[in-house]
């Protein structure tokens, strides 16, 4: 049976993580979290000292996944996604946050000054929508709002259905 890939995208703090898990487990598809894949391999190519985080090698990370991406089934969740082949998606979903929501969640995470006013300022100039637009087909982008456990519960029912969708019309 032939299974859709999917990334989850957005600014840090969106809930792209509790998403990708959730839907994984409903699923059947494989969760793949890329900074938990850069961090087991160690695919990096030195340290930012501004953000005060490692510099993620890509083409390390593509070279890592591409296998995985190839038999398909693959929920991946990453808060960038321009340098992924556009080849190994049927599905992106941009999650969107309120900036107060997502300050409050930013903050629990010790983020410095810098890192914590970089990302909110992501968010509210849609940074990862356009680059998930520009990167990708426009048909196969989605934006979805990330507020609430309401809001996550409803995310995790639309994607499982067009995971169902997907699957019917691609296995005869």
């Amino acid at each position: 049976m032939v299974l859709p890939n999917i990334l989850i995208t957005g600014t840090p703090g969106v809930g792209k993580t509790t998403l990708g898990k959730e839907l994984a487990s409903r699923s059947g598809l494989k969760y793949i979290n890329v900074g938990d894949v850069a961090r087991e391999g160690a695919l990096y190519n030195g340290y930012d000292e501004e953000y005060e985080c490692p510099i993620l090698d890509e083409e390390k990370v593509v070279d890592e996944l591409e296998n995985q991406m190839a038999e398909g089934g693959a929920i991946v969740d990453y808060h960038g996604c321009d340098f992924f082949p556009e080849r190994w998606f049927h599905a992106v979903f941009v999650l969107r946050t309120d900036n107060s929501i997502l300050y409050k969640r930013l903050e629990t995470r010790s983020y410095n000054e810098k890192k914590l006013g970089d990302n909110i300022e992501c968010e509210i100039f849609q940074v990862l929508y356009e680059e998930a637009m520009l990167s990708y087909k426009e048909d196969i982008v989605h934006q979805l709002p990330s507020n609430t456990p309401e809001e996550l519960e409803d995310n995790i029912n639309q994607i499982l259905r067009w995971i169902e969708q997907w699957v019917k019309g691609h296995n005869p």
